[in-house]
């Protein structure tokens, strides 16, 4: 046995062959990634960009049902002109009623 242990670690770090940058294990069994750490970063960032792409496009989708939603009714547009010390400030307010 005393023999066994550093026969194993041996062979383990002398076979550069067969090596993997990730070795998971978990519920599902052994997994292993062989990718190098910078491809992982490459693909969490495109997942990333690809959740803020959907998560845009679903807040685009709302406004637009809200304003389809908001269509049709009785909207004017308030005008307000301020003076200010610094110059005159004018606004325009969409107010639905």
């Amino acid at each position: 046995m005393k023999r066994f242990i550093p026969a194993i670690l041996a062979a383990v770090l002398l076979s550069g062959s067969a090596y993997a940058q990730t070795i998971n294990l978990g519920p599902g069994g052994i997994s292993v990634d062989p990718r190098s750490s910078r491809e992982r970063a490459i693909d969490r960032d495109d997942r990333r960009e690809m959740r803020m792409r959907e998560r845009d496009r679903a807040e685009r989708r709302e406004r637009r049902e809200y304003r389809a939603e908001r269509r049709g009714r009785d909207c004017r547009i308030v005008r307000t002109r301020t003076e200010t010390p610094r110059g005159v400030v004018r606004r325009e307010t969409r107010v639905c009623d």
